[in-house]
């Protein structure tokens, strides 16, 4: 029974770890959201002496070197998430049962919703990555070839993702802080 016990403490100690992860992660990663993409960006066309196609090149290079960091964002999200739903988690669910065998109020017995919230958020950084940078910097490379590319709606679309990703963050982070709270009210 000690070994349970102690089990269980391990147990605590972890999730409560992974959780303090995830919610550090996902403030950090809003901050710099809100930084390039809804700050820094916006504003760099704002200069009257940046000139359009130095304005896009520099950009896209932001734009690249910020996907890999947030890479580094959603996997460290995904990790934490899933490091909370271990099967440790599911044995301390188990243990904290009631004599009628119903789930404690804890929480444990949740659906996955940081694992769900991070698996979005790597997909998305994904998609970025992936589908919509390329083809926004073929844009910027007919643009800086002194060209006009044709109409599209691939700017809007990443736009949206970014937004996307905001209100994930912020549900991410509500949930992780939340639950973080919850637990240190457990202790009192």
């Amino acid at each position: 029974m000690a070994a349970v016990g102690r089990t269980l403490v391990a147990s605590r100690e972890r999730s409560d770890a992974a959780v303090a992860v995830f919610a550090i992660v996902s403030l950090v990663w809003i901050g710099a959201l809100l930084g390039v993409s809804f700050l820094a960006t916006p504003v760099k066309f704002l200069a009257p002496s940046l000139t359009l196609p130095v304005a896009l090149d520099v950009g896209r290079q932001t734009f690249h070197w910020y996907n890999r960091l947030e890479l580094v964002f959603a996997a460290l999200a995904l990790a934490s998430a899933a490091w909370r739903e271990t099967p440790w988690r599911r044995l301390a669910a188990r243990e904290r049962r009631g004599a009628s065998g119903a789930p404690s109020s804890a929480g444990i017995a949740t659906p996955p919703y940081g694992t769900l919230l991070a698996a979005f958020l790597t997909a998305a950084v994904a998609l970025q990555g992936a589908v919509l940078l390329p083809l926004l910097d073929a844009r910027v490379e007919i643009i800086l070839q002194g060209g006009t590319p044709p109409e599209s709606v691939l700017h809007d679309v990443y736009v949206i993702v970014e937004a996307a990703k905001l209100g994930a963050l912020v549900g991410a982070a509500w949930l992780a802080v939340g639950q973080l709270c919850r637990g240190a009210g457990a202790d009192r």
